[in-house]
């Protein structure tokens, strides 16, 4: 009898980087995936190009509302995988009862908490200001005046896999930690040695706040003049997570005024028309980037907080097997839904959100 014989698994790739070909090929061979990169952000416009792709590989910027999922429900897409952990660029409510999404929810939760450390120590030390003045010669310090870390009340924002890692590395320097989350975990609590407290609570007393929250209808603009009035003056203010965690406007009405003392900004509200491309060339058109990007005491870097050899091998590990479970009829351990925070979710005992 002949065996059967298989067409590989078609998947569109969108806003393929040359980082991301270089991470997901080596692994598609153990898989037997074909995939298609294409350069351009999934969107209205390009979402006709889905035709005959029964998997379509998303990242943060990729456009996904109504109108896209329609596109990609008529041009019989069954899957979006996401290579990312967030997800608000994705109308749930949308594609629910007709395409799957699944994500990657932990690819390497050091290499943000790392990250997020490292504009910490950027900013107290002025790093980014010392490389330029001894590039030009001068070796002198003034200006350069930082601030010992160690016995420093940190303020961390989310205690999932990301914050728990920061909340290490900060403990590691001595800092007294308060932490901020919805449903806190005790034990834990106990055993890493800080304390849950209010908000409030966090933004009078912490010097550094560092946030790692998903961005929900709740979180929106988290940090925005009111969060900020109740801070101390000269707070430094790290964001790693999701652009809308902060009002734009509104730090930069802090940075002004001298409020906030210092920011580090990883993500960025309009980031989706910048960040990730080259604009070395061309004006910067945004009045609020360009802003920030104006004062010295701000380090904004392009959404690179995931950006390790390790990350990206997990990322293209992890997405190619959620797309191998759906085609197995498996478990999809890593889908996600609007209803999955509710009882309503029925994956939790069939094994997908429907």
């Amino acid at each position: 009898m002949e065996a059967k014989t298989f067409e590989p698994v078609k998947i569109a790739f969108f806003d393929a980087k040359s980082y991301d070909i270089e991470s997901f090929d080596p692994a598609k061979k153990d898989f037997g995936f074909e995939i298609t990169y294409f350069e351009s952000h999934l969107d209205r416009e390009t979402a006709p190009l889905v035709q005959n792709y029964p998997v379509v590989c998303t990242f943060v910027n990729d456009t996904l509302d109504a109108a896209v999922v329609d596109a990609l429900f008529r041009n019989k897409v069954r899957l979006i995988a996401v290579r990312a952990a967030g997800y608000n660029n994705i109308d749930l409510k949308a594609v629910f009862g007709k395409i799957h999404v699944v994500r990657v929810p932990a690819y390497s939760p050091n290499a943000v908490a790392e990250h997020a450390v490292a504009l910490m120590l950027t900013l107290n030390r002025k790093i980014h200001r010392a490389y330029y003045r001894t590039r030009d010669n001068n070796f002198t310090l003034g200006g350069l005046l930082g601030f010992d870390m160690h016995g420093k009340t940190a303020g961390i924002i989310g205690t999932g896999r990301i914050g728990r890692a920061a909340i290490g590395i900060l403990k590691g320097f001595g800092m007294r930690v308060l932490a901020y989350e919805p449903s806190p975990d005790l034990a834990y609590q106990k055993s890493a040695g800080f304390d849950y407290v209010p908000l409030e609570q966090l933004y009078k007393e912490a010097d550094v706040i560092s946030l790692h929250c998903p961005l929900t209808k709740e979180t929106y603009h988290l940090i925005d003049a009111t969060s900020l009035a109740k801070m101390k003056p000269g707070v430094m203010i790290i964001n790693t997570g999701r652009g809308m965690l902060i009002d734009s406007k509104a730090l930069i009405a802090g940075l002004k005024t001298g409020k906030v003392g210092f920011a580090g900004l990883d993500v960025y509200e309009e980031e989706s028309d910048y960040f990730f491309e080259d604009f070395s060339n061309k004006v910067i058109t945004d009045d609020v980037l360009a802003r920030l990007l104006s004062f010295n005491n701000v380090v904004v870097t392009s959404h690179q907080g995931f950006f390790t050899r390790e990350a990206l091998q997990n990322i293209a590990q992890t997405t190619l097997e959620n797309i191998r479970d759906y085609f197995a009829d498996g478990k999809l351990t890593n889908e996600i839904c609007y209803q999955c925070s509710t009882s309503s979710c029925p994956r939790k005992t069939t094994g997908k959100c429907f």
